[in-house]
């Protein structure tokens, strides 16, 4: 599970990459879905960026306040295994890393299109395999990550149930509102 001296290079590279620099999929998705997409769809596609989010901030609350309440030092802190990623030596579970991705997943899963969603499975898996491998995460963190994305989006869709009509409504006066010109200009969707 985790890289040692002898592994190759370039797959270490390839986690290096995962663990640090995939990650920005996530707001690049949720911006072109907001932004751009056919006419017919924006209303799904806005929704699903909604809850999607919601979901994102109860589980990056959730998740600092579990790091907090039940610290979990990370492998290299303890002098387990071998690390080829610089990182602080904070609290490792849940790994927030795989929280976000996860949450994202599960929320393109439910919220928008299943073939998204098992892509970014895909990536979700990738990243979290990489914090294990390059020695900043114990397995056990990425459990707890997947299990809070559950909850998570459990936790934003009671909020949308309850809420939902209200948000999609102010959400969409104020981008209206502060991307006025761009809309006008046709460079985004009204």
């Amino acid at each position: 599970m985790n890289a040692n001296s002898a592994s190759s290079i370039w797959l270490i590279n390839i986690a290096v990459f995962l663990a640090c620099h995939a990650i920005i999929i996530v707001p690049l998705l949720l911006a072109r879905l907001w932004l751009w997409g056919p006419c017919s769809q924006l209303r799904l596609q806005r929704e699903a960026v909604i809850k999607t989010t919601i979901a994102v901030c109860f589980a990056m609350f959730s998740a600092t306040a579990i790091s907090l309440f039940l610290p979990q030092k990370r492998p290299f802190v303890v002098g387990i295994g071998y690390f080829f990623l610089t990182h602080a030596p904070d609290n490792s579970f849940p790994s927030h890393h795989s929280t976000v991705m996860f949450t994202c997943t599960l929320a393109f899963l439910f919220w928008y299109r299943i073939w998204c969603g098992g892509l970014l499975m895909i990536l979700a898996l990738g990243i979290s395999w990489s914090r294990v491998y390059l020695g900043v995460h114990w397995p056990l963190d990425i459990v707890g990550a997947f299990l809070l994305s559950v909850i998570s989006c459990l936790f934003a869709r009671w909020i949308w149930n309850i809420y939902g009509s209200i948000i999609v409504l102010r959400l969409t006066r104020y981008y209206r509102f502060l991307f006025f010109f761009a809309i006008r200009k046709n460079w985004v969707k009204a």
